[in-house]
């Protein structure tokens, strides 16, 4: 075969079984010219010409050559033909293939940090094993009812917000979410102060990355949440670990260390120890805060769930300096994916917050936030509230039952008063990561504290997280006659 005018299709192959035979006559003749092999100016054979050459359908051509007209490849000429364009730029660029040397990195102290200290959570695929824990009853969950809110809000699509929306989630929303902080929580906050967040990870990260500059000083507890250093590590803040104790947080600790602009806390249900946080200790934070002129970020993780009384009224309830932020989520009492919470702000931060979520993501699904709105409007919510509370407390029992008569005192299981989880007390990280690692081969999911909390590097503290709100009786009984097999 001659070549045509400067273009040789003797070297062009195409594969019938590939991708469509226009996209491969686009693609080759796309490689030659950024490689150089058809140079600016040249003269492209007409769609018949290469047509015929190819043995292909004019139309096919046709296409090819209006697709690198569209990227800038090709120029087209009325009444003279095709010709490849003078692109400007310092050299051919190489063949893909031929790149050896990669690009340099990003030097920023965030990229840095995203190397080195963000390691996300590792996934599970598939229903959830014991103990998997941070997950909820998600057998409970009435999905029949979501999928027909679902439905509901589909058919009526031509009446509802389809559009970008408000950055701090829909009006109706938020009303629904500061009535039942207001009624089931004891904290009093209007709907103007509510911020609908894509979870408790995004409100800690929004608080973070609006409250701190960069070298500032944040506090966390130790043993902490891990994912909340990350989060508060965005804006380049220094991130100080403070110990707890049975009452929570060491506020002497806290003071020891110094000023700091913002501290975070699980004051309800303290992850991932358990502990609650006494009342003097929540007195004493709140007056650390007005002297310092500090933030509070309050995680009300797993607060819902409380096994002695009615859950705990939360620390920004006793707030009357406007110095606490409020965290809330979804999704331990619906489901993680739902990837819904929200964010109580004092007042005079609610606008820069908002704004803020504007600039990341503008707002959550709206679809979500409706749907989720009439769930708590008819009910639905607050009935499995109570479904998922009864279930995680058998549930908590049954572990407890199967732990003494399967270990006794030889192994004892710290009972916990609140939230999805117990905590087993080890001696050190040898034995924390032998037991892990034969309950982990033998099926068992188990949380390393060393690796879900972020323990001071002079603590000793070691330990195993077993969730067991997420499995039923059944399977707990099973799982601990599992680990008392292969740990003994």
């Amino acid at each position: 075969m001659e070549p045509i005018l400067g273009l040789d299709p003797a070297g062009m192959r195409l594969e019938p079984g590939g991708p469509g035979l226009a996209r491969q006559i686009h693609a080759q003749l796309k490689a030659r010219i950024l490689q150089g092999g058809l140079p600016a100016a040249l003269r492209l054979p007409t769609t018949r010409e290469l047509a015929e050459a190819l043995q292909v359908s004019r139309n096919t051509v046709v296409r090819a050559y209006e697709q690198l007209q569209a990227e800038g490849y090709l120029e087209a000429r009325v009444g003279d033909g095709s010709y490849v364009a003078a692109l400007r730029a310092e050299g051919p660029a190489p063949a893909p293939a031929r790149a050896t040397t990669p690009p340099a990195l990003p030097a920023t102290p965030l990229w840095q940090r995203l190397q080195h200290e963000f390691e996300p959570a590792r996934v599970s695929a598939g229903p959830p094993r014991a103990f998997r824990h941070g997950v909820p009853a998600l057998d409970l969950f009435p999905q029949a009812v979501w999928a027909r809110l679902q439905a509901r809000f589909w058919r009526r699509a031509d009446r509802q917000p389809l559009g970008y929306s408000d950055p701090a989630g829909l009006p109706r929303l938020r009303e629904v979410i500061a009535a039942y902080l207001s009624h089931a929580r004891g904290l009093a906050c209007s709907a103007e102060q509510v911020i609908v967040t894509s979870g408790s990870q995004q409100a800690i990260a929004m608080a973070a990355l609006a409250l701190l500059g960069p070298g500032e000083r944040a506090a966390i507890e130790s043993p902490g949440y891990r994912a909340a250093v990350a989060a508060l590590g965005l804006a380049g803040g220094q991130v100080l670990r403070v110990p707890i104790d049975a009452q929570g947080l060491r506020v002497a600790a806290l003071e020891a260390l110094g000023p700091c602009r913002l501290l975070h806390l699980t004051p309800s249900h303290q992850y991932p120890c358990g502990v609650v946080m006494s009342a003097q200790r929540r007195l004493e934070l709140l007056a650390w805060a007005r002297r310092h002129q500090a933030w509070l970020l309050e995680d009300d993780y797993d607060g819902e769930y409380r096994y002695a009384g009615v859950p705990l009224a939360p620390l920004a309830s006793l707030d009357t300096a406007g110095r606490t932020l409020y965290v809330g989520t979804f999704s331990k009492l619906l489901f993680p994916g739902l990837r819904l919470g929200y964010l109580v702000a004092p007042p005079a931060l609610v606008g820069p917050l908002a704004r803020l979520r504007w600039a990341l993501d503008r707002h959550a699904s709206v679809a979500d936030q409706a749907v989720l709105a009439d769930f708590i409007e008819q009910g639905e919510f607050l009935r499995h509230v109570r479904r998922v509370r009864r279930a995680a407390e058998q549930r908590r029992d049954a572990l407890l039952s199967a732990w003494q008569r399967g270990f006794g005192s030889a192994l004892p299981l710290t009972p916990p008063q609140a939230g999805l989880h117990a905590l087993l007390p080890l001696a050190d990280a040898t034995e924390e990561q032998r037991l892990a690692a034969a309950g982990e081969a033998a099926g068992i999911e188990l949380g390393r504290l060393r690796q879900v909390g972020q323990v001071l590097p002079a603590s000793a503290r070691a330990g195993l997280l077993l969730g067991f709100a997420a499995v039923t009786p059944a399977q707990i009984e099973t799982a601990v006659k599992t680990l008392v097999r292969v740990w003994r």
